[in-house]
Formats: C-alpha cells, sequence, structure tokens
C-alpha cells in the first residue's frame, strides 16, 4: 500500500472490513483492496455495497461459511487426481454456501440490484453436495452409506468379528485354559484377533504367535480355530478398503467434471461475501453512500473519522473544489486540525474502494486522480532525515506529480524551521498548488499564511474551534475565517508564569497584534450570526411547522365540508320524495271520500278519515323537518294538571285544552282547536289565566333531545280482504320501497275480522331484520285493525 494511503490509515479501515468478512481467503483479498480512480468503476462498486446494504436491511446477510480456497483442488480433481476426505469436505461446504445463497436470494425475487448478476451467476449443485454429505463423516471415516457393496461388507466385517469374539469368550472362559492366560481378555495384534498367554505354556493353546510382550512373560497367540475366521476378516478389510478407494476416486471424478463451474462460482462467492461485508461495516459505521461527481470535488456533510468513537467524535462539514480549491485550516495544536485533515482524504479513499463513509446521505465525493499526503513525522538517523527535511522530501515528490485533479493534504506545511523563512516558502508551495488548480488543504499557524488566503481568490480560511473560557477546543469546523493559535492562553493554562507571557505579549510585533484584533474581531462576529442563524432556522421551522398544520386542518374542514353537504343532499331528497308520496296518498283517500258520500256510513268514515288527516299531516310536517328539534330545557309543571287546563304544546307551539289526564304510559289528550291529538306530559307547558308561567330550570343535569320519531306516523298500506300469503308478500314489497325511500315508520291496515291475517303480518314483522318494532294501532289510529312498525 501506498505510504500517502497509510497516512491516512486505511490500512486500519481495510483491517476493519476484514474482520467483518468470515472466510479467511476473503480476508486476504480484502486487505489487498485499492482505491480505484475510474469513475464508472467507483459507481459500479459503490452501487453494488448501497445493494448489498439494503438487501441486508430487508432479508437480513445472508449465511456465510469460512471456506476454504478449493481451486487447486478442483483442477487437480479436473486432470484426474484423486482428491482426499479434508479435500471433499472443503468441496462439500462450499457447494453448501452456493446452495445457501441461492436460497436466500430466492426470497427476494422481483428485487433487481447491481448484485443480480452474481446472484444469477451462481449454479447449485445439490446432488454432488449430498453425494459428498452422505458418504464422508469426517477427514478419516466414510460413512456405511456411501454405497451398498460398503455396508454389506462392514457388516460381514462386524458379523465375523462377533464370531471370533465368541469363540475366544468360550476358550478364555474356560476353566481349563484360565490357568495358561495371563489375563482373561481377547486383543488385536496385526488386525488379527489374539488371546494373552503365559509363556510358560505356550504349546498348551496350539495356535499362531503374533508378538510378545516387552517383558517376555506373556505370547499373544492366534488359537487355530479362529485363524480361518481372521483370515476371512483380512480379505474383508481388503475389499472395504477397495470400495473406500473406488467411492472416492468417483468422488472426485464427478468434482473434475463439474470444476469449472465450482472455480466461477468460488470467484462469486468471494466476491459477494466481500460486498455484504462492506455492508456490514457500513451499517456499523452508521454510514451512507455519497454520491459520486466527475468533478474532482467534494462536500462532506456531518463526516466522521471511522476511527474515533462516533458517540464522542465531533462532525465537521466542509467542502473543496467548488467554491475554491484550496482549504487553510488554522487553530489551536490538539483542535482538531490534524483529524479534519485526515478525514477528508480517508473518506475520498473509502469511496474509491467501493465504501460507505460516515456522513450525511447528501454528501458528494468526486472523482480525483491521486491523493498525496504528508502528515506525521517521518525523520530519519538513518538517512540523515529532519523533520524539516522529511517534509520537504514529501512536498518534493507530490510538486512532482501532482496536477488539477490531486488531492493534497499538508500538515502543518513548512514547520519545523525558521519561522520567516518557513512561512514564505509555505506561501510560496501554495501559490504554486494554486495555479496548477490542484485541490488542497493544509494546516499551519503562520500568520503569513491566513494573510495569503484572505487576499487570494480560489483560497479560503477556515478554523478549528477554540474555548477560550474553559481553554477547550471544539473540534467544530468554521469556513471562511482564520483561527488564533491562542499559544498564550495555553501556556498560562498549562503553568507558565504570568510575567513570562506578558512579556512574550509586549515582544509580538505591532503588525501581528493587529492581526491578530481582526482575527479576534472577526470570530466574535461569526459567533453572532451563528447564533442569530440558529435562531432564524429555528423559527423557520416553527413557522414551515404551523403552516402545514394548518394546511391539513383546512383539508380536513373542506372534506367534512363536502361529506355534510352530500348527506344533506341525500336525505332532502328522500325526504321530498316521501312528502310527496304521502300527499298522493291524502288525494286519494279525499277521492274515495268524494265517492262515498251517499253511503250511510259516511260520518264515521269521514271522521276516520279526518284522523288519519290529522296523522298524516302530522307526519309530513316532520319528515319536511327532519332536524332534531329545538333542545328544549327541562320544564317543572307548577302544579298538577286537571281536565280543563289551558296548555301548551311545546313542539308546535299551539295551546289547547286539556281534555284527559295521563294515562299508564303518561299519554295525554289536548283539544287544540276542532283537533284532539294525544302527547306525552313532558311535552305540555301549562298556561295560567292571565300569565304564562315562567319555565323552571331543573339543577343542572344537561339537556334533553326530542326526537321526531316520538310523533312521526308514517305511511299507510291498505292489506283488508287479502288471504295472509297474498298480504305478506305485499307487505314485503313495501318495506322495501319504504327503505329505499328513508322512510322510517309505517302503519299496515289489516282489518280486525278473524285475526288470521292480522297474526300473519305481525308474525312477518317479528322475522323480518329490517324491523325495529311493532304494535297495535292507539285510539283513533285503528286500533287492533292496524299495526304501526318502526323500520332500522
Amino acid at each position: 500500500m501506498k505510504k500517502d494511503y497509510k497516512k491516512l490509515e486505511l490500512d486500519k479501515i481495510l483491517a476493519l472490513l476484514a474482520e467483518t468478512a468470515y472466510s479467511d481467503i476473503c480476508k486476504e483479498k480484502i486487505v489487498k483492496i485499492k482505491p480505484s480512480f475510474d469513475i464508472d468503476e467507483v459507481i459500479a462498486e459503490n452501487q453494488r455495497t448501497s445493494d448489498a446494504f439494503t438487501l441486508s436491511s430487508k432479508f437480513g446477510t445472508p449465511k456465510f461459511f469460512n471456506i476454504k480456497d478449493i481451486c487447486f483442488s478442483a483442477k487437480r480433481a479436473q486432470q484426474g487426481s484423486m482428491l482426499s476426505l479434508r479435500e471433499l469436505l472443503d468441496t462439500e461446504l462450499f457447494l453448501r454456501e452456493v446452495s445457501g445463497l441461492c436460497d436466500w436470494y430466492s426470497q427476494c425475487s422481483g428485487t433487481s440490484t447491481a448484485l443480480s448478476e452474481y446472484f444469477d451467476g451462481l449454479c447449485a449443485n445439490k446432488a454432488l453436495e449430498s453425494m459428498i454429505a452422505n458418504a464422508i463423516v469426517s477427514e478419516e471415516e466414510i460413512a456405511d452409506s456411501a454405497s451398498p457393496r460398503l455396508a454389506q461388507i462392514r457388516r460381514s466385517i462386524r458379523r465375523k468379528s462377533l464370531e471370533i469374539r465368541e469363540r475366544l469368550d468360550k476358550l478364555i472362559k474356560s476353566k481349563d485354559n484360565q490357568k495358561y492366560l495371563q489375563e482373561s481378555l481377547v486383543t488385536m495384534r496385526d488386525g488379527r484377533f489374539v488371546v494373552p498367554v503365559k509363556t510358560e505354556y505356550k504349546n498348551e493353546i496350539s495356535g499362531l504367535v503374533h508378538d510378545t510382550s516387552a517383558t517376555g512373560s506373556t505370547l499373544f497367540i492366534e488359537p487355530m480355530s479362529v485363524v480361518e475366521a481372521n483370515n476371512d476378516i483380512r480379505v474383508l478389510k481388503s475389499e472395504e478398503q477397495n470400495e473406500i478407494e473406488r467411492i472416492i476416486r468417483e468422488l472426485s471424478s464427478l468434482t473434475g467434471e463439474f470444476a469449472d463451474s465450482i472455480l466461477t462460482d468460488f470467484e462469486l462467492v468471494i466476491t459477494l461475501e466481500t460486498y455484504f461485508a462492506k455492508a456490514n461495516l457500513g451499517a456499523k459505521m452508521k454510514a451512507s453512500s455519497p454520491k459520486i461527481e466527475a468533478k474532482p470535488c467534494f462536500t462532506l456533510i456531518n463526516a466522521r473519522h471511522p476511527l474515533l468513537d462516533m458517540q464522542k467524535a465531533v462532525p465537521v462539514s466542509l467542502e473543496l473544489g467548488t467554491d475554491y480549491s484550496s482549504l487553510i485550516v488554522t487553530g489551536p495544536n490538539t483542535g482538531g486540525k490534524t483529524v479534519t485533515l485526515k478525514t477528508a482524504g480517508l473518506l475520498v479513499l473509502m469511496t474509491m474502494c467501493g465504501l460507505m463513509i460516515p456522513a450525511s446521505e447528501n454528501s458528494i465525493v468526486g472523482m480525483f486522480d491521486e491523493v498525496y499526503a504528508d502528515i506525521g513525522d517521518e525523520q530519519s538517523i538513518e538517512q540523515s532525515l529532519s523533520t524539516f527535511s522529511s517534509h520537504m522530501t514529501n512536498i518534493a515528490r507530490i510538486l512532482k506529480n501532482a496536477g488539477n485533479s490531486s488531492l493534497i493534504l499538508l500538515d502543518e506545511l513548512c514547520s519545523g524551521t525558521d519561522p520567516v523563512e518557513g512561512s514564505a516558502l509555505a506561501v510560496s508551495i501554495l501559490d504554486e498548488f494554486r495555479k496548477r488548480d490542484s485541490k488542497l488543504i493544509a494546516t499551519t499557524h503562520y500568520q503569513e499564511v491566513k494573510m495569503y488566503a484572505i487576499q487570494t481568490s480560489g483560497v479560503e480560511n477556515a478554523s478549528c474551534e477554540f474555548d477560550i473560557k474553559t481553554l477547550r477546543p471544539t473540534y467544530r469546523l468554521t469556513i471562511g475565517t482564520p483561527g488564533k493559535s491562542n499559544a498564550f492562553a495555553i501556556s498560562s493554562k498549562l503553568g507558565i508564569n504570568q510575567d513570562i507571557i506578558e512579556n512574550a505579549k509586549q515582544l509580538v510585533s505591532t503588525e501581528n497584534k493587529r492581526f491578530e484584533e481582526v482575527v479576534a474581531a472577526l470570530e466574535n462576529t461569526r459567533v453572532e450570526l451563528e447564533k442569530l442563524k440558529s435562531s432564524a432556522a429555528a423559527e423557520q421551522r416553527k413557522s414551515k411547522q404551523l403552516t402545514e398544520e394548518l394546511e391539513k386542518q383546512k383539508a380536513q374542514l373542506e372534506a367534512d365540508k363536502e361529506k355534510e353537504l352530500q348527506n344533506v343532499r341525500s336525505r332532502a331528497a328522500a325526504i321530498i320524495e316521501e312528502v310527496r308520496f304521502e300527499g298522493d296518498l291524502l288525494l286519494e283517500e279525499l277521492d274515495k271520500l268524494r265517492k262515498q258520500k251517499e253511503q250511510q256510513d259516511f260520518s264515521q268514515k269521514a271522521r276516520g278519515a279526518h284522523s288519519k288527516f290529522n296523522s298524516a299531516m302530522n307526519s309530513m310536517y316532520n319528515t319536511a323537518n327532519p332536524v332534531m328539534q329545538e333542545k328544549q330545557e327541562y320544564y317543572v309543571l307548577p302544579r298538577p294538571l286537571k281536565i280543563g287546563d289551558t296548555v301548551r304544546l311545546a313542539d308546535l307551539n299551539k295551546e289547547g285544552t286539556l281534555i284527559r289526564l295521563p294515562d299508564a304510559k303518561n299519554m295525554c289528550l289536548v283539544q287544540v282547536g276542532p283537533i284532539k291529538t294525544k302527547t306525552k306530559l313532558e311535552n305540555l307547558r301549562l298556561v295560567e289565566a292571565k300569565q304564562k308561567s315562567k319555565k323552571q330550570l331543573a339543577p343542572k343535569v344537561g339537556k334533553k333531545l326530542i326526537s321526531n320519531y316520538t310523533r312521526k306516523s308514517g305511511m299507510e298500506l291498505d292489506i283488508r280482504g287479502m288471504m295472509g300469503d297474498e298480504g305478506v308478500m305485499e307487505v314485503d314489497r313495501f318495506i322495501d320501497s319504504c327503505l329505499l325511500s328513508g322512510i322510517s315508520v309505517i302503519t299496515i291496515i289489516h282489518g280486525k275480522g278473524t285475526g288470521a291475517l292480522r297474526a300473519a303480518v305481525q308474525q312477518y314483522l317479528r322475522k323480518n331484520p329490517h324491523v325495529k318494532s311493532f304494535r297495535d294501532g292507539a285510539y283513533g289510529e285503528g286500533e287492533a285493525g292496524v299495526t304501526v312498525a318502526e323500520l332500522e
């Protein structure tokens, strides 16, 4: 890695990135990442990282294993070599990862990203994966299920071994043979079952001697009775080994057949793991992807150095290459100048590496052709380089290579030498970079450099804030004003005698004093402007919020208004239709009366028609005035009513004479002119002979709403003379039409007769879900000859 990048600590960022990866091979690839200065490649890399971040946020990070580099094994298998069990297990783990990635991406169906080409390029081989997983238990063992032949051989070996053990158990448990044995156990030598026999009794047990103990007191003899069985096991063991080799060779051959696909998948998997590692690092840093531009510039908003504690780091905002090409950062020591320098350079390099940066989403990073840095002390005794010499060596190298698209970062420019010569040389170097239009950030304490930035176009001052009261830096960067070094204040804080400091102040030239005073005045003005700006911004936010709330309220009121108007229009149309229908019925009734004028019962029918007329008029009155009546306060009668009292009906505002006291249902009969009407006691107001009694207010218990439904009589249907089923059908059709017209109270005239039609009608009303309640007609309404129903 170039030393410029190391000075900006890019190597540490790549080390952090490697820690978020899973496989060792991916970690090795990550630490070798180099910044790219090709705009198409940088845009593509940042888009892939951003898409990996989005996918991880929506569906979780896919699972990666610590896979091994299987490329060499795959190539060997392709050439016909037989792989080891370890190599086959590594291949199976890799194939499992490919299958897992394909399954994970299948849940992201319909999501097209810059990573789609990598996922689509993966070719899962679950058949080979399953074969290896079923065949190999560990790098030292093949499973019985690897092949039917291997399972059969191993069953035969176990069966033969069991037979031998049974024979030898009988031998060692025999009382005659126990005195010849060193121990009553069965063991193995050279893959054959033997028993330990004392040396002096070697001729007592016939068999083959395979081994002797270290002391020579024990011989390990294979009894002749098991020699043949041991020979069979030896043959079976040989067959087992041959079958194992055949299985491994077959799996190796299959791996070789798919070697090209495996090698392609390996590159894709490592690439995907790298992008998801970048996304995980971005999430850990709470970073975002900047906008990439072709112009060599950057605008970093609320940027943090990624190696600092993000809970303590103070974000900085700075830009370069748009309004000015050079930025001179000044301020006290430990004020954050070098951190600002490193933050700018490091975030640019991270963007060139396709990494997300810890800055706001609307940050911009342009394309530079190279990043140069002269930061830190590189003095060397071996190379006879002093601090100043090491800096000049670096600057000479930068001057040789830098152009108009280069980003140059210089810390403490030309320090470590005579201040007069150093400041002059610093101004000259800065002016050379300005003429080349190089993009430069430099830190300094020289007054001449601050003055150069004030007087030269394309060069801007910036300062790191310092709280003079607490004598501590705030680490905030301010563009546009130079900073003070505050050497005297810091020295005093650190314990330097005040007399020494006062004497030093006298030694400062008058010109420098005036410059410091101007800088101090500028700083005070800037602080005041910052306060005013913050206050104005707060008021603007408050005004904007209030405006938005008022707009929402206005929109809601308009919506409510339109809704109410629609409801009123609908109700008005229903009222008109209902009133028209009621009027038609009255006209029909009058026409019938005119035709029946000569009949004997004309007077009785006239009185009934008169009663119906009054009821219909009341119904039409209520229908035409559907809004609830005016709120009435509770009224308390000054004394109990008696027949003959003059009363006023509150709902009609008409006076009449009480002709019948309240009944069980609290209903009174009042005659208003020639009309007799029933009404509730609560609706009556006593009218004294000379003056009306004053309304008395009950205790504060609220107000009462009187609904028009208490007086509404509604429409009538005459079904007299019909059969039960026919009458019910007419009632059903009548109710449907009333529901469509919005009518709530109906009167069904069925007559008294035998009561069969009345029973059928009321049975139907009882089951109809649209009927809220029903009752027989009251006095003057037809009594048992009619049924009054209230609809839902």
